[in-house]
């Protein structure tokens, strides 16, 4: 899954953006296993300055749970940050703003956790009633995985990697699917 936020200095929010005054921040986020920290988010909230905006794509993607992404949004508004969400509009900090962002933030926490607790059911049922069953996604023995897998054979780890323009990790793992 993937997250983008950047941010505008105030001339760049009302007018058109030069390409100096738009920072942009691809925040990656790999699983809701996941710690709550997010290095390229955390950078990205200490680049901005007052009266800067911060643009995310979704509320739910700004933090993890709803007390992190309130202590924060709360952060950058006393700061006097404004802060767009794509998929909502602006966050403005008066009750009726805050009500929103609360309730918001909640259905969006208990639909992450619905998605939690259906996942694991499926898991455990999956368990029970199929012998066969294997956690994860399934190996890939494609043509150019048996490629690497065949030059990997006559050559070191780092030959094939730089041959084949992959990370050394990556040829070690698909030696792994075929042994």
């Amino acid at each position: 899954m993937t997250s983008c936020s950047f941010f505008c200095p105030p001339a760049c929010a009302t007018g058109n953006p030069s390409e100096s005054s738009v920072r942009f921040l691809a925040n990656y986020t790999s699983s809701l296993k996941c710690n709550t920290r997010q290095p390229q988010f955390e950078k990205l909230v200490h680049l901005i300055e007052p009266n800067d905006t911060l643009i995310v794509t979704k509320l739910d993607r700004f933090a993890r749970n709803t007390r992190e992404a309130l202590n924060l949004i709360d952060d950058l508004l006393k700061e006097k940050i404004m802060i767009k969400v794509l998929s909502l509009g602006t966050i403005d900090n008066t009750p009726i703003g805050r009500m929103i962002v609360r309730t918001l933030l909640s259905v969006a926490e208990m639909e992450r956790d619905m998605i939690i607790e259906r996942t694991q059911a499926g898991k455990i049922f999956a368990r029970q009633h199929n012998p066969d069953y294997k956690e994860g996604r399934p190996k890939k023995k494609d043509s150019r995985n048996m490629a690497i897998f065949e030059y990997s054979n006559s050559h070191t780890v780092k030959e094939a990697a730089k041959a084949f323009n992959i990370s050394p990790r990556t040829v070690q793992h698909i030696k792994k699917l075929f042994i």
